[in-house]
């Protein structure tokens, strides 16, 4: 078999990522400050949306850690303008918990959301997710592999095909054309969450982005044919109400 041209788990970077924490609330900062530096990180602080936007301009951070509720501005706000010249991994951290605040952080451009309080353990999954996606994302990648234990997927999307290695052993994975449309979206975004109404008018188009259930009874398609346990999924993860994630189980 050949080398894949990109991988989702790619060599450690040759310096510590910087991340830039966006929260008016300094003891939070303080501690998200402490617990990431301990892990090996390097943190830039801003207390408010125009001090965190001008430090993303000039000290180019790999991930930002962003709060929705800053007292000069919307985070959504923020995260439109952080996109509009910049494809860094957003990951908000935010007290508003409501389904549509989510759903509106994820189209606005965000990579992931996490709801206040959280654990430091998730966070730092969610973090090193983003940074592998986006290193992944950097190069022109062709194909893709995830791997989940011993199970190994495997993603070409040039040669439109889709394996399954375990314990030594490859399976090619025949795929309709609207699930290797599905797969091929969800791999291109791995690692971050993509909402319901993304992923039905990407693969089904503008006119069917209510279709939920629809899309639903796809999901359960592709989960019979690539995880080894279609109700304990390990690569193709539900984020209930919101949508979905293709990610690798830590």
């Amino acid at each position: 078999m050949t080398e894949p041209r990109a991988q989702l788990i790619p060599k450690e970077p040759a310096h510590s990522p910087l991340v830039l924490i966006i929260d008016d609330e300094e003891p939070i900062r303080r501690f998200l400050r402490v617990a990431l530096e301990h892990q090996g990180y390097r943190t830039k602080e801003a207390g408010t949306a125009n001090e965190g936007l001008l430090l993303a301009r000039t000290q180019r951070p790999d991930l930002v850690l962003l709060d929705l509720g800053l007292p000069d501005s919307d985070g959504l706000l923020v995260t439109r303008q952080l996109r509009a010249d910049s494809k860094v991994p957003i990951v908000v951290l935010s007290a508003r918990e409501q389904e549509q605040d989510k759903v509106n952080a994820l189209d606005a451009g965000a990579d992931d959301y996490l709801t206040k309080p959280f654990g430091l353990a998730e966070l730092s999954a969610r973090i090193r997710v983003a940074l592998r996606h986006a290193n992944t994302r950097a190069g022109v990648a062709n194909a893709y592999e995830l791997t989940a234990g011993d199970r190994t997927l495997r993603v070409d999307l040039e040669a439109r095909s889709v394996t399954i290695t375990q314990a030594g052993q490859s399976t090619d994975i025949r795929l309709t054309p609207t699930e290797f449309q599905l797969l091929a979206l969800l791999v291109k975004h791995a690692g971050k969450v993509l909402t319901h109404q993304m992923i039905l008018r990407e693969v089904w188009g503008p006119t069917h982005t209510h279709d939920v259930q629809y899309l639903r009874v796809y999901a359960g398609q592709l989960r019979r044919k690539i995880e080894a346990d279609p109700a304990q999924p390990r690569f193709l993860l539900t984020e209930p109400a919101v949508g979905y994630r293709l990610t690798a189980s830590e």
